[in-house]
């Protein structure tokens, strides 16, 4: 009785982190409920691994464009979009969408062809391919077909294929073993169009509040940045593309103001977008004079989200929100569905998005 005891405690502190206990990853991310998750993943070992390492006076910058290339690469074999991105000096942000829709229109040979170029082709595949599979080995194969249908629309398997990548390219250039992140990444359900705003907006501010960029546009490895410079090529495309660290292009959810009607799309303009990232991102901190502007971007009165928590939301740690992010009623909604009868973020969500 006193070991049944023992481990179960021991199971409880292993999942408490931080003061706030983990759940199972199943409950965190529920296509049932939302297609929009914003994820993080921290390294360890030291402070810089993305960056400069003043210590080790090594320069680790170019290593935040493998994490571009592989968004790139991952684009074109898992039915998973990317909304923003940013690209720190020992971390990284993502805000996914999952588009459940598309993963089912793919015939079988396009989910072996997707699937086949992360892991190798087994024996089995092969044979139903050349139409030699005997009937239980032809139910064998469709099975593990279906099976890769379903890894090719979740989360949990496209960070995988990021971060080992990420892990085993830097842990060879590093000449060294072990492990490269903190540990699992850490995911949050952006219940509504207000949670999927406000994470979109803090991911791509990160270099601002950091305090390693100015503007939105001069924000290198951010999803802003390449929106701002993708427009610059649009609208003039005879001149040169201003000076960038990266030329890699990752394929971003296009805005719903931009796409034909039916297509998975961000539910809010680019326009109104790109409106509330450069007002914030100008806003005054408290130490250095200045006010919260009047001239509020629209969609914040359309949203009816509060100026003032919103740019206490925008600063460092300002994601007060745990595993998910959305207005009052869906955070009490969502944890009513996962059987708590708390969540973290409530206040939150109260004082940055009103009622009514």
């Amino acid at each position: 009785m006193h070991l049944v005891l023992s481990n179960w405690l021991r199971s409880i502190q292993d999942r408490w982190v931080d003061g706030v206990m983990t759940y199972a990853r199943k409950s965190l991310i529920s296509l049932q409920e939302t297609p929009y998750y914003h994820v993080v993943a921290r390294c360890v070992r030291r402070a810089w691994l993305w960056g400069v390492d003043d210590y080790a006076r090594k320069d680790y910058s170019h290593r935040k464009t493998w994490v571009l290339e592989r968004l790139e690469q991952l684009a074109s074999m898992f039915a998973v979009d990317i909304c923003a991105y940013a690209v720190m000096s020992n971390h990284y942000h993502l805000v996914l969408h999952v588009d459940q829709v598309r993963v089912k229109e793919w015939t079988q040979q396009e989910i072996i062809d997707r699937w086949t170029r992360l892991f190798a082709r087994p024996i089995l595949i092969e044979r139903w391919q050349q139409g030699l599979c005997v009937q239980g080995e032809r139910a064998a194969a469709e099975h593990l077909i279906e099976l890769w249908r379903g890894r090719l629309c979740d989360v949990s398997w496209y960070m995988r294929c990021l971060n080992e990548y990420l892990a085993r390219r830097a842990n060879a250039e590093d000449g060294c073993k072990g492990r490269f992140w903190e540990g699992r990444f850490k995911s949050q359900a952006l219940l509504d169009e207000a949670g999927l705003l406000t994470a979109m907006a803090y991911v791509d501010l990160n270099p601002i509040r950091a305090g390693i960029a100015a503007t939105p546009e001069q924000s290198e490895f951010t999803s802003i940045h390449a929106r701002i410079e993708e427009l610059r090529r649009s609208s003039t495309p005879s001149k040169t593309p201003s000076e960038s660290s990266t030329d890699v292009r990752v394929a971003l959810l296009d805005f719903h103001d931009t796409v034909p009607v039916g297509r998975p799309s961000i539910p809010f303009s680019l326009r109104d977008y790109l409106a509330l990232v450069d007002w914030t991102g100008r806003v005054r901190r408290e130490n250095k004079r200045g006010a919260i502007s009047e001239q509020l971007p629209a969609i914040m009165h359309r949203l009816r989200i509060d100026a003032d928590a919103w740019n206490l939301a925008m600063r460092p740690q300002g994601n007060r929100f745990g595993r998910a992010l959305g207005r009052l009623d869906h955070l009490r909604l969502h944890a009513s569905r996962l059987g708590q009868s708390w969540i973290r973020g409530l206040r939150q969500a109260g004082q940055l998005y009103r009622s009514g």
